[in-house]
């Protein structure tokens, strides 16, 4: 999938209209607790600005309801914190109304070496509705479009599909992150050095089940971790104590299970288990090997599923990690998947190819001060789990061919 990026496009004198996914976490005073994904864009944005043009940049941010106007989903912060990155490159970062009244003649007086930072996208209900009108809107703001938006690439909002179709035969191109995101969740993944280990964890195996079914086959290994693994567990007749478990899928795991074995695709579960009375990290806390007693819940893989699955890792030549192995955001629950993060990052180091996607794994990489040592971290969760399930996304078809 070869998309013609930002760099091959002439923006000088330029409007270009960036499709950002500032989609940020935020703490309780509105401040931003992660701002990864804006630092993801800077790139993209700084290639414009260097280069003579300006830059309208747009994004969603948590669940407004499309009524207008909500506090609480405001881009003020993004705003500053762009500010704070391009200071000494963009000339103004100026926060505007998401309206089209009023967006479009702070467009129009953008100078080269400005940004424009609109806001909500979605305090407009066309925008979740992948509104048309909404999006004619828009397209004569600038003068060509660019996806920079990974994160959001699954979903057909307005400003990803309707959008770029709007401003068509204008220039829709791929921003840096995007390209980088289609590069390795989509080309690496295709065409993967063998061995290909997949690690899959978190909570729910309901959110991992079509990926997990795509890739058997296609990998030769999954190491499942997480709450997730407990189902699979107990699908084999393993008791699991008080671990969560989705019971309306025991049998379907059962089924994944026959599936791997028929298509030789070996399927790596825990074989002990760090577990814990109550769920908080000042509780009583026993290792159990194999099955765990009643009473007691599974929060984090043992030392020996770590050793295990640090081993199946050190052979691979490429690796792809969604979801971690336990609770890591509670120490001492997060031993198991800073093991696992270690085997990637001496995976990297030893030649493999390695990418991690999915929010808490990005969190946990980022907790670690592991983040850069691994080939690619990917900034959409949903997104990358979709691509990895096989999807196509339509947002990215009116995006011009390289």
């Amino acid at each position: 999938m070869s998309k013609k990026t930002i760099d091959q496009l002439d923006v000088r004198g330029k409007k270009i209209f960036i499709r950002a996914d500032f989609n940020v976490p935020q703490n309780d005073d509105g401040s931003i607790s992660d701002d990864r994904r804006i630092r993801s864009t800077i790139p993209t944005i700084e290639s414009v600005l260097k280069r003579g043009g300006s830059v309208i940049v747009a994004s969603h941010l948590g669940r407004p309801e499309g009524k207008g106007h909500e506090p609480q989903y405001s881009m003020k912060a993004v705003a500053q914190r762009l500010r704070e990155l391009l200071a000494g490159i963009a000339g103004t970062v100026h926060l505007s109304s998401v309206l089209p009244s009023q967006a479009h003649a702070e467009a129009a007086a953008l100078k080269a070496g400005e940004v424009l930072l609109l806001e909500n996208l979605r305090f407009e209900k066309g925008e979740k509705k992948g509104d048309a009108q909404f999006a004619a809107a828009i397209a004569p703001y600038a003068d060509a479009y660019c996806n920079d938006a990974f994160g959001a690439s699954h979903r057909n909002d307005a400003s990803m599909l309707a959008l770029p179709l709007a401003m068509k035969p204008k220039p829709c191109v791929a921003g840096f992150l995007l390209s980088k995101e289609l590069k390795f969740l989509g080309e690496t993944l295709e065409n993967a050095r063998k061995p290909f280990v997949a690690i899959l964890g978190g909570a729910k195996v309901s959110d991992k089940l079509p990926a997990l079914e795509h890739m058997i086959g296609k990998v030769d290994s999954i190491i499942v971790g997480g709450a997730m693994a407990y189902t699979f567990l107990l699908a084999q007749g393993i008791a699991v104590g008080s671990s969560r478990v989705e019971k309306d899928l025991v049998e379907k795991a059962k089924g994944i299970l026959e599936l791997a074995k028929s298509r030789a695709t070996k399927i790596l579960l825990p074989a002990d288990h760090n577990c814990a009375r109550e769920f908080k990290a000042d509780t009583q806390k026993n290792i159990f090997a194999g099955a765990i007693d009643d009473g007691w819940m599974g929060l984090d893989i043992g030392p020996q599923s770590a050793k295990l699955f640090a081993s199946e890792i050190a052979k691979a030549k490429t690796v792809i990690w969604n979801g971690p192995m336990g609770v890591f955001e509670m120490p001492p629950f997060d031993a198991g998947t800073l093991a696992v993060a270690h085997a990637v990052i001496q995976a990297t180091k030893s030649g493999a190819t390695t990418v991690a996607g999915g929010g808490d794994t990005a969190a946990a990489l980022e907790i670690a001060g592991l983040s850069s040592d691994v080939s690619h971290v990917s900034t959409g969760g949903g997104a990358s789990l979709e691509m990895l399930e096989g999807k196509k996304f339509e947002s990215l078809v009116p995006i011009d061919e390289a």
